[in-house]
């Protein structure tokens, strides 16, 4: 079931706020992260149904999942070559089952601790558009 307000069951304008649908596979909604204080920073979020937690999910459903949020990472690597990705599974507000991916580099913004959730570097549509298509062309399912 689907939640009324839920930037990641509705879309529209309350995933305009802080995210960018780039693509959606069978489980999850593919999403630019607007504050890219990291190059190629994406959200991957669960879309069947408005599931809070991983536990929730049946074994196959947990697979399907798991699958996406690793084909991102891969494209993510072959796009921006990050040195690590850090993944972080937030929810205590908005309660729905999505995994920021937040690619780093040895000796850059935030290297050796953990990667802040919004430091206001936010970007356009068209620079959001841009990281989309990135992302896209290297991603192999």
């Amino acid at each position: 079931m689907k939640k009324e307000n839920c930037p990641y069951c509705q879309y529209g304008e309350y995933l305009a706020k802080f995210g960018y649908l780039a693509f959606e596979t069978e489980t999850s909604s593919v999403i630019v992260f607007k504050d890219q204080s990291h190059k190629g920073r994406m959200i991957v979020a669960y879309k069947k149904d408005h599931v809070a937690e991983i536990q929730d999910l049946s074994d196959e459903e947990r697979n399907a999942f798991m699958k996406d949020v690793s084909d991102v990472a891969k494209a993510i690597q072959a796009a921006y070559n990050p040195d690590r990705i850090n993944y972080g599974a937030y929810g205590d507000t908005l309660g729905h089952l999505h995994i920021h991916l937040c690619p780093k580099y040895k000796d850059g913004f935030e290297w050796g601790g953990t990667f802040v959730m919004n430091t206001g570097n936010l970007v356009s549509e068209d620079e959001c558009a841009k990281v989309a298509e990135t992302i896209k062309a290297n991603y192999k399912a």
